[in-house]
């Protein structure tokens, strides 16, 4: 009897129209269609479900999965427009009703979430970060690192926020971009000082025991004065020179100790944020050349295209075989 699976998603939102945001909105939909030709094969029965506000709504329909005997919830929910909390509730929604659900548990898509919290968490497991505080408007008088520091929401994805004039080098700068975040990101911004070295990540699967695939390095060849960070341009805009200048290359070229670090790091803040299923670790180099984690990121991007997909591939892990993966993987701690 084949294996019932239903693909549970959020409808897009047009909340992030206000900044030309968007796009990473509607991305979903060519995840969702990835995720069910991959598993178009025998052995599964793929349902899709669109999950829509209020939270209330989205509760009934899973309960009524639940009713209706579903095995397994491919989770690619991402959370509602402008309630990035409700992917965690989801996910804790789905606990409750004893739901067999793939990636993530609801504790660490809300670790995850506050950047500040998770940060610390890392750092009381010895796990380098970048120096960080958290400013509103009111309070960029109490700004306590060194220059320049990027500025970025606290409790947004898809790199939501992220443009060139997100580091700064000075006050009036800083207090612009603090001024802009909060306005429309909840009200505060996370400031982060700017780090120079190479930048890293990588895909942790697993949950008993968890495995580190290939490492991609994200190469800058940006005009002088824009600077290398990973923007929201990058990601959707062809247009835009960021998206032109900033490819992923994996496996990158790294030492056998570089390759070891990365992958010790890389487990021990999967394990430390409660990850299971799978998640991704970003990574940058600071000017010395030692790694300090940015963030992990619990269920990531899986398109076909996604880096978790390319550092699968390099190891050997076809499309189709990684999101099996994901499948078994589902409810087992």
């Amino acid at each position: 009897m084949p294996l019932r699976v239903a693909i549970v998603y959020n409808q897009p939102d047009d909340k992030y129209l206000e900044i030309g945001e968007a796009r990473a909105e509607y991305a979903v939909m060519g995840e969702v269609d990835a995720v069910r030709q991959a598993l178009s094969c025998p052995g599964y029965s793929v349902i899709q479900v669109p999950l829509k506000p209020p939270l209330e709504s989205a509760a009934a329909r899973l309960a009524a999965l639940k009713e209706e005997g579903v095995d397994i919830v491919f989770n690619l929910f991402e959370g509602f427009g402008g309630a990035p909390e409700t992917e965690a509730e989801v996910a804790r929604i789905m606990e409750k009703l004893n739901l067999q659900f793939t990636g993530c548990p609801s504790a660490a898509l809300e670790l995850a979430l506050d950047k500040v919290r998770a940060k610390n968490i890392l750092k009381k497991v010895g796990i380098p970060v970048a120096e960080h505080q958290v400013l509103r408007p009111d309070s960029v008088g109490e700004f306590k690192l060194a220059f320049p520091c990027i500025v970025k929401p606290v409790a947004e994805d898809a790199s939501h926020g992220l443009s060139a004039d997100s580091v700064v080098h000075d006050i009036p700068a800083l207090e612009r971009q603090v001024q802009k975040i909060s306005r429309h990101f909840g009200g505060r911004a996370l400031v982060e000082e700017y780090l120079e070295g190479r930048e890293f990540n990588t895909t942790v699967i697993g949950n008993i025991k968890a495995r580190v695939l290939a490492v991609s390095e994200i190469l800058y060849t940006l005009p002088a004065d824009l600077p290398r960070i990973l923007t929201f341009e990058a990601k959707w805009d062809e247009n835009s020179p960021y998206y032109r200048c900033t490819s992923p290359v994996c496996p990158a070229v790294l030492t056998g100790d570089k390759q070891y670090e990365i992958a010790r790091i890389a487990r021990l803040a999967f394990r430390a944020t409660g990850c299971r299923g799978y998640a991704r670790v970003d990574f940058r180099e600071d000017g010395k050349g030692y790694l300090r984690v940015l963030e992990v990121n619990p269920n990531p991007d899986i398109s076909p295209d996604s880096g978790a997909a390319r550092q699968a591939a390099a190891v050997g892990i076809s499309y189709r075989q990684f999101i099996a993966r994901i499948v078994r993987m589902a409810g087992r701690y």
